[in-house]
């Protein structure tokens, strides 16, 4: 049985990246394509590894964190697991406070927009646009 290959622009394709993004995968040592010539062929793992990779990147990870959880893959599954483990309960800390703080910067700024339309109507100087927003 032959293992089934990809080229670039399949990968680009499949995954709704760049060449330059895989290339820059492979140059940081996330992604190991087999080279034919000048030619990158990608296999079942590296598919698998750029879907984490993606998903990392999605959920704020660092690539330095990425490395290190894909490399844990080939020491054993429950160290893998454990630090995966640690690391999404960081990051999910992280991203709570981040959308804590958002939603207290959204809160405010509503306040002082609330505060100008107020301001503007009463001198009769409300934009159109704002006048359409306000009714």
């Amino acid at each position: 049985m032959t293992e089934e290959l990809s080229t670039i622009s399949q990968m680009c394709a499949e995954f709704d990246v760049t060449p330059r993004t895989l290339r820059f995968y492979e140059y940081k040592g996330l992604l190991h394509p087999k080279r034919e010539g000048q030619k990158r062929l990608f296999t079942y793992k590296d598919k698998a590894r750029l879907t984490l990779i993606l998903r990392g990147k999605r959920f704020g990870f660092s690539l330095d964190d990425i490395r290190e959880l894909l490399d844990l893959y080939y020491l054993d599954d429950t160290t893998q697991l454990s630090r995966t483990y640690e690391k999404a309960l960081e990051r999910l800390a992280a991203m709570i406070s981040q959308r804590d703080e958002l939603t207290e910067a959204i809160a405010e700024m509503e306040g002082e927009i609330a505060k100008a339309r107020k301001a503007l109507s009463e001198k009769g100087a409300l934009p159109d646009g704002a006048r359409k927003a306000a009714e």
